[in-house]
């Protein structure tokens, strides 16, 4: 049986700006805790650590689905540069003020124009969908992106923690700053994949792709998901260290992280029989149900194995999401729309990282642990009742589109053959 991951990268450029594209990706995964980590050694203040990269986190959040926009209407070339240059220039000025020793709000002036940073996540998919738009080898390619996802938020913390602490303060936040200027530079010079510009009519001009109701939904369910992962994370750092070995939160990390890889390599290589929103019921319910475990859980073997099994959902979820926006939203808005549900993930994290620590808090690691059920009954809950909306704008959409499901004998696109 042929191999279907060797299959999607046998597409001319695929290998050239998936590489690029990683290294463009790991500053999302690692700036953010660079700057904890720096302003941690140089202020010794982590309230002033936790704000300035909130102000950050929140700056990338409203600023980067617009760089998006702009890049569905002008094109990858001519605005991700521009964004990057952004923000690498807020990042570099962040630096040198705490090297300089400036006052405090001068970090946060310049977190602001850092969060300028474009989605690298959302522009590879949005060249994948481009090379194999109708291809059952698209399932494939978003599988692959969820899996590289996982990766570098595992490595892009770990590299930001060790470079700062090991080297100099600001040595984290200044690889992120590298990183995005070289993954973004050799990313646009991979010009053959690049994804033509729609919509030269005006189309992209019209209001946001964040007012379509199915997109609304699918970020929701991210940002729900997200709120597990972000709850996740604070919680198994309380519940190491309440069992007196705190460094065991790396393998309770690590744990959730090998699972939705595992999962994610293995979901694509599958072609379900279903249609893409029923297999996001699924997921989702099973993103819920993995979440009671955490409840009974007595000790950290148990608990990775609970982590494990929650992870295996995660990345399915993540792949029909993006597999459904692919559908109901017009291609001149594609790397937008995608935008928006990755940036409902960076926001549920957010949440799930402060409500779950709040409740650790205040009632200990059950309510921590609580709050990741919430929001898997959240998730199920959000889906459920949407199923049927979703139902109605992907059939419009494969109307629109003339297509019919793979399984019933489409002839679809494919590069290679």
């Amino acid at each position: 049986m042929p191999n279907p991951y060797a299959q999607i990268f046998a597409a001319p450029g695929a290998k050239g700006f998936t590489i690029a594209g990683l290294l463009g990706r790991m500053p999302v995964a690692m700036t953010n805790v660079g700057i904890i980590t720096m302003l941690s050694i140089t202020e010794d203040d982590y309230a002033l650590a936790g704000t300035v990269a909130a102000t950050f986190t929140l700056s990338m959040a409203v600023i980067t689905p617009q760089v998006s926009r702009l890049t569905d209407r002008f094109g990858q070339r001519r605005i991700l540069p521009l964004a990057a240059g952004v923000s690498v220039a807020g990042l570099c000025l962040m630096l040198l003020c705490v090297q300089l020793g400036l006052p405090a709000w001068t970090y946060f002036a310049f977190a602001v124009p850092a969060g300028c940073m474009p989605s690298m996540s959302a522009m590879a998919r949005a060249r994948w969908t481009e090379l194999y738009r109708s291809s059952p080898r698209l399932h494939t390619a978003y599988s692959f992106e969820s899996v590289a996802d996982e990766l570098t938020f595992i490595t892009g913390p770990a590299l930001s923690v060790v470079l700062s602490t090991m080297a100099f303060a600001q040595a984290g936040p200044l690889a992120s700053a590298a990183f995005l200027a070289v993954g973004v530079l050799l990313f646009v010079a991979q010009r053959s994949t690049e994804p033509p510009v729609r919509g030269a009519d005006g189309a992209t001009r019209g209001p946001s792709a964040i007012r379509s109701l199915p997109l609304v939904v699918l970020a929701l369910t991210l940002l729900a998901g997200g709120t597990i992962v972000g709850a996740v994370d604070v919680v198994a750092v309380a519940f190491a260290e309440s069992l007196g070995v705190p460094s065991a939160t790396g393998i309770v990390l690590s744990a959730y992280a090998l699972g939705s890889a595992v999962s994610g390599l293995a979901f694509g290589a599958l072609h379900l029989p279903w249609r893409p929103q029923r297999a996001l019921l699924a997921a989702v319910a099973g993103t819920g149900l993995t979440t009671l475990p955490f409840l009974l859980v007595g000790g950290i073997w148990t608990l990775s194995a609970a982590v494990f099994f929650a992870g295996v959902f995660f990345a399915p979820m993540m792949i029909l999401v993006m597999t459904l926006i692919e559908k109901v939203v017009p291609a001149s808005a594609l790397t937008e729309g995608m935008t928006w549900a990755l940036t409902g993930l960076t926001i549920g994290t957010a949440t799930g990282t402060f409500t779950a620590g709040l409740a650790v808090e205040q009632a200990g690691t059950t309510a921590g642990f609580l709050v990741t059920v919430a929001a898997g009954a959240l998730v199920v809950a959000v889906v459920a009742v949407s199923l049927p909306m979703l139902g109605r704008a992907v059939r419009r959409a494969d109307a629109v589109r003339g297509e019919a499901r793979p399984e019933e004998g489409d002839r679809v696109r494919d590069p290679i053959g």
